[in-house]
């Protein structure tokens, strides 16, 4: 009787602990559904493994697939010099890896014409006015989740690293175990001791080949993950992706065998401590369930490999669009791209920058290049990179922080914030001319035309050999077509560039010895000298003051410094 009342307390917790854990789960779906609805909008709180947007940038300098090397690709340079990892982080809303890497692989590679854009810009709308399809659709991409810090696509990579592997010795040895089970009704001895021998074999080469297969489960695992969360896209039955739906089912039917029997490789529960876990990792060393169950997983992943990248890339696709209106939902203010034919010509009207929490807004209207002067800090730089991240917001996510923004199809480049290479032993000086003839290579190769940002052209070297050389290289820029927007503190190139540049600029004034920006974009050049006066807020001696500024309007006056 007592045994009877211990195990029927044992099965009475289990039966609880089943239902609180069941309990449990159903309040996190419950609140993670309630979460998305309830913090759409707000700016994601999202932290990425360490290294994962190294991954990311490192997957997109190489050549992909998709024949990369036919488009414009964001290259290094400029994507860190507009700090492009932090824009991305602050559009990233997605859940699963796919769609991370979509969104990373769209701001990395703008659009050259306006058709894929507009498909962007229908179902940006449609899943920002139908929240509970949008809502169905994340809690999907929540299931998929996430891959660590690799890129998906290196993990189908790594797939091509293992040879063919054969079930065959596999099947030869399970037939022999079944013989010997029948040689047991004959002679029991010889059958069980053929057995025991047989179970030994697999035990002791079980372990070799696990570890061979370990770090590919989880990729089959991930591709799973997409398979199931596939299906469940059909059911949601949304019209405005019933296309890549459609197409996505068709690739997913492939795939019977591959799902077929699944959880012999990825359930295992080895040293679990759950006793029905514990026989079934017995019975795969024994009998090597889940090491043909691999080899049959890698054979059909291989064959349906382009298939696979293809769902994954049509969910990441449809992830990053939902994310995209997410971050919509997040500005102030933001506007939709026009685009225009002419190919020197962009206009915006209180342009911002996404990154800064109360940016000062501009307006400009551009056909020719423009000159940018004004002394440290007035906001040069940061205007330059307000101008050049929303063109390749414009080009990608079809979204500009801008109350209307005009503009053409460019590929664009940057040389800003270079630095000297100290692993190749290089100056700033070298760092920076090879940066800047990047560009000019770029212009004389077929395509859209170049837009550019340079900022402090060639400031490595001394003022006479800057101004000369810099004057010829703007010119040159221009003269080959290309839209440049330079940054300069040399007033001289303002009037040696007159007829190719616009010119714009900054200014600061001083009040009661502090110094006070505006950040307001005005048209012509600068004309204050407020660097000397500088010097004496910042509390120098009044003497150093007095002679620099002395210095500096003889040399003003008479061409020659004294």
């Amino acid at each position: 009787m007592e045994y009877i009342i211990f195990f029927a307390v044992i099965i009475l917790f289990l039966v609880m602990y089943f239902i609180r854990c069941v309990i449990e789960e159903r309040g996190k779906k419950k609140n993670f559904r309630e979460n998305l609805y309830r913090d759409y909008g707000k700016e994601p709180q999202k932290k990425y493994p360490e290294g994962r947007l190294a991954t990311l940038a490192g997957r997109y300098s190489k050549t992909s697939r998709l024949a990369e090397e036919q488009v414009h690709r964001i290259d290094d340079i400029t994507w860190n010099d507009l700090e492009m990892d932090r824009v991305f982080a602050r559009m990233d809303y997605t859940f699963s890896a796919s769609g991370e890497e979509a969104l990373y692989r769209m701001l990395r590679f703008p659009c050259m014409e306006e058709a894929p854009l507009l498909e962007r810009e229908r179902l940006i709308r449609y899943f920002m006015e139908h929240e509970d399809d949008r809502v169905a659709l994340q809690i999907l991409f929540a299931r998929i989740g996430r891959t660590g810090k690799y890129s998906i696509y290196e993990y189908m990579e790594y797939l091509d690293h293992l040879k063919e592997r054969k079930n065959t010795r596999h099947y030869l040895v399970l037939a022999a175990m079944a013989l010997s089970i029948i040689v047991c009704f004959f002679d029991v001895g010889i059958g069980l001791t053929a057995l025991a021998g047989l179970l030994c074999y697999n035990l002791v080469t079980y372990f070799k080949e696990k570890s061979d297969i370990d770090p590919y489960i989880t990729t089959f695992s991930y591709v799973l993950r997409v398979l199931r969360m596939e299906r469940e896209f059909s059911k949601c039955n949304i019209s405005a992706i019933k296309s890549y739906v459609d197409d996505m089912d068709k690739r997913r039917r492939k795939f019977g065998k591959f799902t077929r029997f699944s959880g012999l490789l990825t359930d295992q529960g080895s040293m679990s401590g759950n006793p029905l876990d514990i026989f079934v990792d017995y019975m795969r060393m024994g009998l090597h369930l889940n090491l043909i169950k691999f080899n049959t997983m890698l054979t059909e992943c291989k064959k349906y490999k382009d298939d696979i990248i293809s769902i994954m890339e049509t969910m990441g696709f449809i992830e990053s669009m939902i994310s995209v209106g997410a971050y919509r939902a997040s500005l102030s203010l933001y506007c939709e791209p026009e685009f225009g034919q002419k190919e020197k010509m962009m206009q915006a009207e209180e342009i911002a920058h996404p990154l800064l929490a109360e940016p000062v807004q501009n307006s400009y209207a551009l056909d020719k290049c423009m000159l940018l002067t004004g002394s440290n800090a007035s906001g040069k730089s940061t205007f330059l990179k307000t101008v050049a991240v929303a063109q390749i917001m414009a080009q990608s996510v079809h979204t500009v922080c801008a109350k209307a923004y005009r503009t053409a199809f460019y590929r664009i480049f940057t040389s800003m914030a270079l630095r000297d290479d100290m692993a190749s032993s290089e100056s700033y000086f070298i760092v920076e001319i090879k940066a800047l003839k990047r560009i000019i290579d770029a212009a004389g190769q077929e395509g859209k035309p170049v837009l550019c940002f340079v900022d402090e052209v060639l400031r490595g070297t001394n003022t006479v050999e800057r101004i000369a050389a810099a004057s010829q290289i703007l010119e040159q820029m221009a003269e080959s077509g290309v839209f440049c927007f330079a940054a300069t503190h040399d007033i001289e190139l303002t009037r040696l560039l007159e007829k190719e540049y616009e010119n714009y600029h900054f200014e600061e004034t001083i009040e009661e010895n502090d110094v006070k920006f505006n950040y307001i974009l005005k048209e012509g050049r600068a004309t204050s000298r407020n660097a000397i006066k500088l010097l004496a807020v910042l509390g120098y001696d009044e003497a150093i003051v007095s002679r620099a500024e002395h210095r500096a309007n003889d040399f003003l006056s008479t061409g020659e410094w004294i």
